[in-house]
């Protein structure tokens, strides 16, 4: 399923639904603003929700609920589909891949947060129109973990962030994502949202463990689900908001700042920092 996609995070985002990993955003890429359906199945409802009022973004969103008839791993489950304006519409049949409709940015989004599919799964006899209450979802996947010193150059621009060209994807194809120190890779957003989260990783430990970014300590993890701890993001020695992490498999991967009160150029050289806030620049720790 999730090979149809460029990229996916299972925590970058500050709403319930992504809390413990219950929520899976889809982000397709290179197929424009078409949404591609991660599943197959039979549309059981269509339905228009009011979204959160932000100058940027529609007044409405969509939710679209799919009842499951493959992948093998969520047959018989519900498919909760958000953001995507639908062209289907209740007794369609849909098969993995076939476009749902055109992708929204939506007022849930954060300007910064780049057109997706949010997508949850619950069992047939609960409440699907509630924000919480999805089931926990596994990767299927390998991630490899990409090392990073925290050096790059500007290679994109918005309003609200930048993108690096570091670290390089080595082998473009396979689902990559920012490495931890011990293994994992980190995904969500560092620190701006509470938590975020610790994938791929082979050694799970019995009870919370510290979680760090090139000797940087960052949160503490419990299983895959980390609580971050306060710390500030720096770039080229001044506060940004923060990085947003994510797992990708496309060859343009990078790394984005998130910094709606900084702006970047593109060819700009950045060196991201993080230390432990209250800290002094003497003490703080540095992605070198």
């Amino acid at each position: 399923m999730l090979n149809r996609y460029d990229r996916f995070s299972l925590y970058n985002s500050p709403y319930p639904a992504h809390d413990e990993g219950c929520a899976i955003d889809l982000y397709p890429g290179s197929d424009g603003d078409v949404a591609p359906a991660p599943v197959s199945g039979t549309v059981l409802e269509a339905k228009t929700v009011r979204a959160p009022p932000k100058p940027y973004a529609p007044e409405h969103d969509h939710l679209l609920l799919l009842g499951c008839s493959a992948p093998e791993s969520v047959a018989g489950l519900v498919a909760r589909i958000l953001h995507v304006e639908p062209v289907v519409e209740p007794g369609d049949e849909v098969a993995i891949g076939d476009p749902l409709g055109s992708l929204v940015h939506a007022g849930f989004f954060a300007p910064w947060v780049d057109d997706h599919l949010h997508v949850g799964f619950r069992s047939a006899d609960q409440n699907h129109h509630r924000a919480a209450g999805s089931l926990r979802i596994e990767l299927a996947v390998d991630v490899r973990p990409l090392e990073w010193d925290g050096r790059g150059t500007v290679v994109e621009t918005g309003e609200t962030y930048a993108v690096l060209d570091a670290p390089t994807h080595p082998n473009p194809g396979v689902f990559a994502g920012i490495a931890a120190d011990g293994g994992g890779v980190l995904d969500g957003g560092l620190a701006h949202y509470d938590g975020g989260g610790l994938l791929a990783r082979e050694d799970r430990a019995d009870g919370p463990t510290a979680v760090a970014l090139d000797g940087a300590q960052v949160g503490t993890a419990a299983e895959r689900t980390v609580a971050w701890d306060d710390v500030v993001v720096t770039a080229n020695g001044e506060p940004i908001t923060g990085l947003s992490l994510f797992c990708a498999r496309d060859a343009d991967f990078g790394v984005k700042l998130v910094c709606p009160e900084r702006s970047f150029e593109c060819g700009q050289e950045v060196q991201v920092r993080v230390r432990v806030r209250g800290c002094s620049e003497e003490k703080e720790s540095t992605l070198e």
